[in-house]
Parts: C-alpha cells; structure tokens; sequence
C-alpha cells in the first residue's frame, strides 16, 4: 500500500435481488440524495484511497455495470453467478485478486448513510488493535432481524449470531452487526475457504468467519459506531424513504451550520451533491438536485425545484422549475417560470411569470417579464421582450436561432420566426408576426389594417346581450363606414 492508502482493497457486496424492494431496478441502484445506495458507499469509502475496488454483482448485473461505469469507473466488478451467501460473495472477491495483501473492507452495498469517519474510525481501531478481523457494530433500540454480536465475560467478540440462527437469549442483545468489516487478506482469503452452510439458510455468511478466527486464537475486535444510524441498511421502500429522511436531515444541518437559512427543514430537500454557499436563504418547498449550486444571498423559493443549476450572488428564484440553467447575478425568475437547459441569464436580468426559456442567453438587465416562450435565442442588454412573445424556432424538421439585439424592444404578443435578427435599438410592433430582419433603430411592423364594420352585430347577432349594449351606446343604427366591407365578416 502507499502511504496514503488505509486498505489495500474495498469489496462491495452488490448481488443482492432485494427481492423486498418488488423492484425491476437492482436495490443498490435506488436513488436517496442525489445519488445511489451504492453510490453513497463507494463514497463513503473513496478517502481510504484503496488500491482496488471490488463491486460484486449478481442479480441485474449489466444495470449496475453500466451504473459503476458512469459513477466510478475505476471499480472493478466481480460476477457472483450464484447467490450463495455473504460469505460466497465476499470470497469471490478476494479470489478475483489471488496476490491482494493487507487490510481489506468488506462493506454490504445497501448502507447509504454510512460516513467516511466511521469508516475510517473502524480502520484506525483495527490497525491500532493488531486484530485480524475487525467487525463494526451498532447498539440499536430494535434488533429485529439483525445479527447480534456475542462477547464474552471481557467484553471480547465471540461470534455474530443471524436472528434466526440465535438462542432467546442471543436475540435480547441489542448489539448489532453493522455489515462492515476490516480483515487481512490472507486471512480473509483462509477463513472465507472453510465456511459452512449448516444454517438455516443454507448458505455461506460472512458472519461466521468470526467464530473460527476466536477458537483459533486470532486477534478480533469489534468496534461500536458512534452513530447507530450510520450503519442501517435499506431493504424495502418504507426503509428507503426512512433513510431519504435522515440523510436529509444530515445535509440540512450541516448548511445551518454553515451559515444557510432553511425555512422549513420539513419540506427543504437537497441532494448531498450540491452546494450552497452561506447565507443564501432556502424558502419553503425547496428541492435542490444534482449539481446545484447557490450563491451567497441568493433566494431559492418558495416551491422552486432546482437540477442541476447555478443560482449567482444576490439572485432570486421564486416558484420556478428550472433545469441546466445558470441564473446570474441580482437576477429575477419567477414566478412559475420554467427554465430548461441550455438557459444563461446574465446580471440584473428578469424571467418572470409564466416564461419558459431553452438554450438562450439574455444579456445583462434584459427583461423576459411574463406570459413568453424564448428558445435558441441570444438576447443582447437592455431588451425588453413583450407579454405573449413567442419565439418560433422549430421547422418540424431543425431548430433556428433568434437574435435580439441591445435596448430592443419586443411588442406584445410577437411572433418571431427564426432564423431572424432584431438590430439593435431596434422595436417591433405589438401582435406582429417578424419573418425578415429588422435593422437596427428600425421599427418592424407585421400585420394587416384594421378594419371596423359598423352594425354588424346589430345584423348578425340581434338579440344578444352585445346588441343591447350596442344599443344603449347609440350606435344600433350606424351603417358600415367602409363601403367595400363585407357584412358577414
């Protein structure tokens, strides 16, 4: 090992079916956070710099490959083709690598509030204590269903004892097998070689490569984690939205802590790979997802879900669902905005209600203020684009690009056909549907002349409500002005 590596190797025990979830998604791959269970235990684990990482799959196995792939390519996997026990896998691991020496974490791939502290806590006490085998361990309030660690009169480990393998008395320990351990390879290697299967399940545990390593007179241990809470697995939906909870709750503290204002932790949900700077204030409703990150006095809500943007200095967004945007500095969106990838909004620039904008820059202090749609698009600075704007980039076949010039100014409910330029200090008129390119100082005018036909609702619709008040305004009897009119129009 090299000196900055605390193990040599770390085996992730990841071929599980968790037939419990009644998922199609292997139980590893279900998300909490921002990232997956497996995720969170590979990361949990990444600062003890191991010179190998060993994932082990079974059940979904091309799922979690092409999970590992994206989310930690320097793992390397290794196929359990039969499900035979914790002990099985754990041994198809280290055979995957016959020269593998010195320490090596065994971890369960379901435990996705375990931390790198405890981690490396339980390292440290291994190394300390000289011990061969080294479990982790929890002292819970409810057992139920989980392995209880046996001690002797010294308080020594004797043995890890599965619930449904255990004496009365061994199920009323409330000191639990964490799932984690630290042995010496060839230790390991020896003592995963002679497991047995005369339990109730019929299968090979890890569990009981203890027991031998005890009548052999090998040095164990067994170390308690500081948090009980680190240690629990996850194997059915209620569990997964149990343990989405507290890692929240983690995250939130840790950014109270740090200088942020969460409003209402209780409907606060941030994903524990984004970043948000000390006082920014998280109104209430807040989800912020992916790589997220939020600025120093910025205003994020209420009710606003954001994946994967930058909100700047001083910037607000407030009821909005925004996407791979990037919301500049004393920027304004909202509310009810949407902001979808591709969106670049300078400083002191505004999207207001109801706008939804796609791959588009708007330049500093342009205003989008309502009611818009704005899509491959670069907005100059100072541009004001009318209520109702459309921007009409898409042919059925290919998408075309606007551009908006500096201090331009788009009259309500434009229709701006791409590919097509707006100079700068150019206008367009109100309800104007722009094909051609308006230069700059320009005004650019699009449509028909009004007409006004007089009487034609005394004619067509004689009777109504509108006819009556017609009347009352004393023009029931007024004929059409323009003689060319057509009075059925």
């Amino acid at each position: 090992m090299s000196p900055q590596q605390a193990v040599a190797a770390v085996v992730v025990l990841a071929a599980g079916q968790g037939t419990r979830m009644r998922s199609a998604t292997p139980k590893v791959l279900h998300e909490l956070g921002g990232r997956s269970m497996l995720g969170h235990v590979l990361a949990a684990a990444a600062p003890l710099g191991a010179g190998t990482t060993l994932v082990v799959v079974g059940s979904g196995r091309e799922t979690v490959e092409q999970h590992l792939a994206a989310v930690a390519p320097g793992a390397r996997t290794v196929l359990q083709e039969q499900q035979l026990g914790s002990g099985h896998a754990a041994r198809v691991a280290v055979d995957a690598v016959p020269d593998l020496e010195g320490p090596v974490l065994v971890v369960n791939g379901d435990a996705p509030l375990l931390t790198a502290g405890t981690l490396e806590s339980l390292v440290a006490a291994h190394t300390a204590a000289g011990s061969v085998f080294t479990v982790l361990t929890a002292e819970v309030d409810d057992p139920t269903g989980l392995g209880r660690i046996v001690r002797d009169g010294r308080g020594a480990p004797r043995a890890i004892v599965e619930e449904r393998d255990a004496t009365a008395e061994q199920r009323a320990l409330r000191e639990v097998n964490a799932g984690v351990y630290v042995a010496d390879a060839g230790t390991l290697r020896r003592v995963l070689a002679g497991l047995a299967t005369d339990n109730a399940q019929g299968e090979q545990y890890l569990t009981d490569a203890l027991a031998p390593l005890v009548d052999g007179g090998a040095p164990v241990a067994a170390v308690r984690a500081a948090d009980p809470t680190d240690v629990l697995g996850c194997n059915d939906r209620v569990e997964l939205a149990a343990r989405r909870r507290t890692l929240n709750d983690r995250v939130l503290d840790a950014l109270m802590r740090a200088g942020v204002t969460v409003v209402d932790p209780a409907t606060t949900w941030v994903d524990v790979t984004v970043d948000v700077a000390p006082d920014a204030l998280l109104e209430p409703g807040v989800q912020l997802r992916g790589t997220t990150a939020v600025a120093a006095g910025a205003v994020v809500g209420p009710d606003t879900t954001l994946t994967d943007c930058t909100v700047e200095e001083g910037a607000r967004v407030v009821r909005s669902h925004c996407e791979g945007a990037v919301v500049g500095p004393r920027a304004s969106v909202g509310p009810f905005s949407y902001l979808r990838p591709g969106t670049r909004l300078a400083a002191g620039t505004k999207v207001g209600a109801f706008v939804e904008t796609k791959n588009v820059q708007v330049g500093e202090g342009s205003k989008v203020p309502h009611l818009s749609y704005v899509g491959d698009a670069t907005i100059g600075r100072g541009a004001n684009i009318g209520a109702a704007t459309v921007f009409v980039n898409y042919d059925g076949v290919a998408k075309h690009h606007t551009t908006i010039g500096d201090e331009v100014r788009v009259g309500s409910d434009t229709m701006l056909v791409a590919p097509v330029t707006v100079g700068d200090g150019a206008y367009t008129a109100a309800g104007s549907v722009i094909t051609q390119d308006v230069p700059p100082g320009a005004m650019g005018v699009a449509r028909a002349r009004q007409r006004n036909v007089a009487g034609w609702v005394r004619r067509r619709r004689p009777g109504t409500a509108a006819a009556r008040a017609a009347e009352a305004a004393g023009h029931e009897g007024a004929e059409a002005a323009d003689t060319g009119a057509d009075a059925s129009e």
